[in-house]
């Protein structure tokens, strides 16, 4: 049977591609004697004709692959483009190092750990860039016999 016909004035009213017009197979000799718009309208209302899903991307592997990164995943060395600097710029680094510095060394001159001469010493060299991290600072003043090593735990 032949429902060529049919088939693209239900495309035309349903608005899509003929090859998205599903046709009921148990009623396909209803569907042929329909030859007006008004008779494939009426199919169309009986549900006997319909228009199939379109068929989309799936976002399912992105949605995945984006949860990988939330989590730090895929940051390996194939994974990188730009160079160190444009991934966390020097700045952004050197305020990282410095703040957490600079915090400890505020926390041992309030508690009265080591004197405001010390304190500001230390804040120059600080700044200077001598000391690679919190750790850094505290080690060198306990070798230094500035801090006691009960004391550090400030």
């Amino acid at each position: 049977m032949d429902l060529r016909n049919q088939r693209r004035l239900a495309a035309q009213l349903l608005k899509c591609g003929v090859h998205r017009v599903w046709m009921d197979p148990d009623n396909l000799e209803e569907i042929e004697k329909a030859v007006t718009r008004r008779d494939i309208k009426n199919l169309i209302k009986q549900g006997l004709i319909k228009a199939r899903k379109k068929k989309g991307i799936s976002r399912a592997r992105i949605k995945k692959r984006l949860m990988q990164k939330k989590k730090g995943r895929r940051r390996g060395h194939g994974s990188r483009k730009g160079k160190a600097t444009a991934r966390l710029p020097k700045k952004r680094r050197w305020i990282k190092t410095i703040r957490p510095i600079r915090a400890y060394l505020r926390e041992l001159r309030d508690k009265g750990l080591i004197d405001r001469k010390t304190y500001r010493l230390y804040y120059r060299r600080a700044k200077g860039g001598q000391f690679k991290d919190k750790a850094h600072v505290k080690l060198h003043l306990i070798t230094e016999g500035l801090l006691k090593e009960a004391e550090n735990e400030a």
